[in-house]
């Protein structure tokens, strides 16, 4: 693979994490890296202070020195720059990572033949952590292919999906940290009421789930795992007659079905 030009337009959280991944992981791929962040001249500035980005409040022109255009915009935001994209494009592939804005959605809208992808990482891609899915749209040949998966090993673990399979997934990998942080938050909780102060309370439980996280990633069996710790009319068992009797399973599989929802607009 040829070195890469990169352009952001866009100069969110999880741009930085995919820029800093890229200087950290796969910086002998690149060729240079471009950012642009309409409005927001400070963040750029901090950007450039941490990597060596070329800053621009002109993207169109630094998208014709591009082999790669990645959108890091709000969903909201897409219609407008890829009408004004659709202008200065020739042949570079154009990459989401919007919740919600499938390669189909960037194909109806650019010029026909646009090699065109989704990517959605989570945010675990700040420490390069991320369990990323992808989806790759009609013109993305093994080339283009070669250029996302530099991408994506630059922040984490990752795996080819359909449009439809990573719209249905989205809620799985980038939404359920925030699930996981609560679950976190309400061991805390009852660490504390139980007399624990919270300093203390925080270390316990998240090294628990991290080291359980760890052993999860390690056998790859949670339903083994839970064997393990759960001795049959132990005390854990007692715990888990609770989960089960409020039907956790079922409340985790509403959270998933209300975020899939929500990202489809209904």
């Amino acid at each position: 693979m040829e070195k890469q030009s990169l352009l952001f337009i866009g100069a969110g959280r999880m741009a930085e994490a995919i820029i800093g991944g890229l200087f950290r992981n796969r910086k002998e791929d690149l060729e240079a890296v471009y950012v642009s962040n309409t409005g927001n001249m400070e963040r750029l500035y901090a950007l450039k202070a941490k990597y060596p980005v070329h800053t621009s409040e002109n993207w169109k022109a630094d998208a014709a020195k591009s082999d790669v255009i990645v959108l890091a915009m709000p969903p909201s935001a897409h219609e407008e720059v890829l009408q004004e994209l659709s202008g200065v494009l020739s042949g570079q592939l154009v990459v989401t990572i919007a919740a919600g804005i499938g390669p189909s959605y960037l194909e109806e809208r650019l010029p026909e033949k646009t090699p065109a992808a989704w990517i959605m990482p989570n945010t675990s891609a700040m420490i390069g952590k991320s369990m990323s899915l992808y989806a790759a749209g009609k013109a993305v040949n093994t080339e283009h292919r070669e250029v996302l998966r530099m991408i994506l090993e630059a922040i984490g673990e990752y795996e080819e999906f359909t449009e439809e399979e990573v719209h249905l997934l989205t809620a799985v990998t980038g939404s359920a940290p925030a699930f996981l942080y609560y679950f976190a938050e309400t061991l805390i909780e009852a660490a504390e009421k139980l007399g624990i102060e919270k300093e203390k309370a925080k270390k316990l439980v998240i090294q628990m789930i991290y080291g359980s996280s760890a052993m999860l990633h390690e056998e790859n069996n949670p339903e083994a795992l839970r064997d393990q710790v759960t001795t049959p009319g132990g005390a854990t068992a007692e715990g888990m007659k609770v989960l089960f009797r409020h039907n956790l399973a079922e409340i985790m599989k509403e959270a998933v079905e209300a975020t899939n929802r929500k990202a489809r607009g209904e």
